[in-house]
């Protein structure tokens, strides 16, 4: 079979082609490579605020498409055009915090205060060289920000190869760096097929690899990193399965809305959803029936219609697996609580999957374990924080967690949820939150969601290696 030479996004909401972009020969990758490695060179003697600038220029120019890029990333991926201008926000809110840390965490570390008389020793923050950053489509401007910024500032180049789903959100995003007066070939976005992508994660100008994406995809990037001549780093973010837990003496209405909120929106395509609830048995009967009151409001159609809050899933393949997945439950013994009929729009053969709410589940189901990315979530009842612990960690995944109890007014319900905490493997623990990146927290995993940081003064860890000056003065 003959290598593929170019790819067509195909818009989730009518199934129709948008765009198409070419891919470079491996001779021509190649050389995009070591023109970022030249560039990168002149890079990282630029002082460090000069950098900076850039970037906070970059965060204006940005904000200026804030009215051009919801309709396009709705096209793209699919998300409601009502819900696009928060990537918008969240995007810059990621910047300005990463910008603001910048000279704290790449300056020099003295140690002067330790040094012997006649000594002098510091440890330099240094670019590690070109960076691959491999985007995924489901919130494309926030996980390239994660990852392009700081490697940016820090005196890197970067090569962005986004998802085939959402070219145009890389070229936006390269276009608002290169209003910022980002120089020539610090910032390339090249569309590559899985071949070519391989073939870049091996380059020996490659240094590093940021791969944001499903386990399978990170499980390719790191073998063939690993079969690369050189050592280079990688960062994987990969999959959840994120649980929510919620206590006896839980806010229902604030808890039912957030963790509803937390497993619909974006169809639940994000790596943090809620995908899973345990809810303690006195509260089970009426979480439940208020949760799916609240699902059946949802309104699933035309993601480009204002009124819309639930859009198709990415493609029509995904949606066949989360089909399958709610089915194979049933059969199992699962009950939906949701009728299909409420939500006309999700047909086989398209895009649109019906939120589904399932109980009578279990951990021997797929729905339970394996990762959905879609609109549905299973509740069990469980007795204890013990039980629910147990049933949290019975998981291949450790993205985040959360927690949802009176901790406010009840310093018992603090502390307990703090003795939870601790026992959860997992990268990010929530108390009464849910699928939310604070930047100035680390944002990592274990298990199965990966490995490597990116975000709060760990994130520029990540993208520098530690240069050690040790200097004897001589007399």
């Amino acid at each position: 079979m003959s290598e593929p030479t170019s790819q067509t996004t195909i818009s989730p909401h009518n199934q129709q082609p948008l765009v198409t972009r070419s891919y470079p020969s491996q001779d021509e990758l190649s050389v995009a490579i070591q023109r970022s490695a030249a560039a990168q060179k002149v890079w990282a003697r630029a002082p460090l605020q000069e950098r900076i600038a850039v970037g906070k220029r970059f965060m204006d120019e940005f904000r200026n498409m804030i009215t051009e890029i919801p309709t396009e990333l709705t096209l793209q991926m699919g998300r409601p055009v009502s819900q696009g201008a928060g990537e918008v926000r969240g995007t810059l809110e990621r910047a300005e915090y990463m910008l603001s840390i910048a000279e704290s965490c790449l300056t020099d570390v003295s140690l002067e205060d330790t040094d012997k008389p006649g000594f002098r020793r510091f440890i330099q923050r240094t670019p590690l060289g070109v960076v691959l950053v491999i985007a995924p489509w489901n919130y494309p401007y926030l996980t390239s920000i994660n990852s392009v910024l700081p490697a940016l500032i820090a005196g890197n180049a970067v090569i962005l190869k986004p998802s085939p789903q959402t070219p145009l959100t890389a070229e936006r995003f390269s276009l608002a760096w290169t209003r910022a007066g980002l120089p020539q070939d610090l910032l390339q976005v090249i569309h590559l097929s899985p071949s070519l992508t391989s073939f870049a994660v091996q380059h020996p100008s490659v240094a590093f690899v940021s791969f944001t994406g499903s386990v399978p995809g990170g499980r390719a990037v790191d073998q063939a990193a690993a079969s690369a001549k050189d050592f280079k780093g990688v960062a994987l973010e990969l999959g959840g399965k994120d649980p929510a837990y919620v206590r006896a003496d839980a806010d229902l209405e604030y808890t039912v809305a957030e963790l509803v909120d937390g497993a619909m929106f974006n169809s639940g395509q994000s790596c943090c959803a809620i995908e899973r609830i345990y809810v303690h048995e006195s509260l089970f009967d009426p979480f439940v029936a208020k949760f799916v009151e609240l699902v059946k409001q949802y309104k699933l159609g035309d993601p480009t219609q204002p009124g819309t809050n639930l859009g198709p899933v990415v493609s029509v393949a995904s949606a066949e697996r989360i089909r399958r997945q709610v089915a194979d439950a049933i059969k199992a013994g699962a009950k939906a609580l949701i009728p299909e009929s409420l939500f006309s729009v999700a047909q086989a053969g398209t895009a649109y999957v019906a939120p589904q709410v399932l109980i009578d589940v279990d951990h021997t189901m797929d729905v339970m374990m394996e990762e959905t990315f879609g609109p549905v979530v299973g509740i069990m009842k469980v007795s204890s924080d013990e039980e629910a612990i147990r049933l949290m960690n019975d998981s291949p995944y450790g993205l985040t967690a959360s927690v949802w109890t009176n901790a406010q007014a009840n310093a018992q319900s603090e502390a307990a949820f703090l003795t939870i905490a601790d026992e959860l493997s997992t990268g990010t623990v929530f108390l009464n939150r849910c699928d939310y990146l604070d930047p100035a927290l680390a944002w990592t995993g274990v298990k199965d969601s990966g490995r490597g940081v990116s975000l709060s003064k760990f994130g520029y860890d990540q993208l520098t290696r530690a240069k050690s000056v040790h200097m004897k003065i001589r007399t």
